[in-house]
């Protein structure tokens, strides 16, 4: 088979760990749903979904019926698929031949999968999400009234699967009087099931962030998304774990992902040389750089031009010049021994160096869960203990 031009490797045992971790803050009770929309955050539906099966995850929540589908394709019989995004019409059918769950955030998506399971003689599992100030999706009051009437109605259509809403910003605690009002106004929503008489299988209003900080938030159910993959939420959510262990320090999450390439090239350079395109970089000594086999094409950003590092036999090698589509330029001059061939660590730990997500999205702006959903899914993953 052809080798693509880098790669990534992820690590069960630190999934595990991770998992463990989530579980002594949340309890045993909760269900956990792993959140795997933008391909498990970078990380690889294909690849990740039976690992983190193997790790007891039954549940897994995406973001439409294309991601649905890839989840389908590896996840095991027994595990429950969530779209908690996107389900067009034409998709509904789909969605209820094979029991896969989704949101209803207005009254007409409600009609809609009634329409459509009366049509094909099936169950639609519904998860109604409501409206509690994101102002994002979510039902309001007089629609979701109507909507319980709907479901009460039609029971051998209608499953009421879940009851949830999306905070807006949980992972700040400046957000903290906004989070109890949204809160405050779901238990309103639960209060009127309870006066229809119709009540979901599942509430579930946790993110990670929210599972993390805020004990109240954990009802039946918490959609973890980059805390399971190793990351704190936010700073807030570090600090606040900090300060409930007593700790000034913890290392509790571990990173999954390790993004990894080869060196394509070494050459020398003579002083007053310029390196790469234009005049970005010019040789003030004799240099000597390895050539790297990928660019912003792969998703390594552009914005790391002349400041971003890779480890190379455990050193950090500085990029010198501007990222390429796909090809960029190190400096190893203080590295010996270096040759074509030689693993070079673009993400993860190399003898006793680390190179993080935060050395990318400290310098270029993005956010960790952004710089990580844009690695293409045609880099090839796979899982090592």
């Amino acid at each position: 088979m052809v080798r693509h031009s880098s790669r990534i490797e992820l690590k069960q045992s630190a999934y595990k760990n991770n998992i463990n971790f989530i579980r002594k803050k949340i309890g045993p009770e909760p269900i956990l749903s792993s959140v795997v929309k933008a391909n498990a955050y970078g990380h690889g539906i294909e690849t990740f979904v039976p690992m983190a099966e193997r790790c007891g995850i039954r549940h897994f929540s995406v973001a439409s019926s294309f991601e649905a589908e890839e989840v389908l394709k590896v996840c095991r019989p027994d595990s429950t698929i969530m779209i908690m995004g996107i389900l067009y019409e034409e998709d509904i059918a789909w969605a209820l031949e094979h029991k896969i769950e989704f949101y209803v955030y207005n009254y007409e998506g409600v009609k809609k999968a009634l329409e459509v399971a009366k049509q094909e003689s099936k169950i639609a599992r519904l998860h109604v999400e409501v409206e509690t100030g994101a102002n994002r999706t979510g039902m309001t009051e007089a629609e979701f009234k109507k909507t319980l009437t709907l479901l009460k109605r039609h029971q051998g259509y209608l499953s009421f699967k879940g009851l949830c809403t999306h905070f807006g910003g949980a992972e700040s605690l400046s957000n903290q009087f906004k989070i109890d009002a949204q809160h405050k106004r779901y238990k309103a929503f639960l209060k009127e099931c309870k006066t229809k008489k119709i009540m979901p299988k599942i509430r579930h209003i946790a993110c990670s962030a929210a599972a993390l900080m805020m004990k109240d938030t954990v009802y039946d159910m918490v959609r973890i998304g980059v805390v399971q993959y190793g990351f704190w939420p936010s700073p807030d959510t570090y600090y606040h774990h900090l300060s409930s262990i007593n700790k000034t320090s913890d290392a509790s999450l571990k990173r999954i992902i390790s993004w990894k390439t080869n060196v394509m090239d070494v050459r020398r350079v003579p002083q007053g040389d310029f390196i790469g395109y234009g005049t970005a970089y010019q040789a003030t000594q004799p240099m000597k750089i390895a050539v790297l086999p990928l660019g912003y094409s792969n998703g390594y950003p552009r914005a790391l031009s002349n400041r971003g590092q890779v480890l190379i036999s455990g050193k950090k090698a500085p990029i010198v010049g501007l990222i390429n589509m796909n090809l960029f330029m190190v400096d190893i001059t203080h590295i010996p021994d270096v040759s074509i061939g030689d693993e070079v660590v673009l993400i993860g730990r190399q003898k006793n160096n680390v190179i993080n997500v935060s050395s990318f999205t400290n310098t270029t702006q993005l956010l960790n869960n952004e710089m990580l959903s844009r690695l293409p899914a045609a880099i090839p993953r796979k899982v090592v203990r």
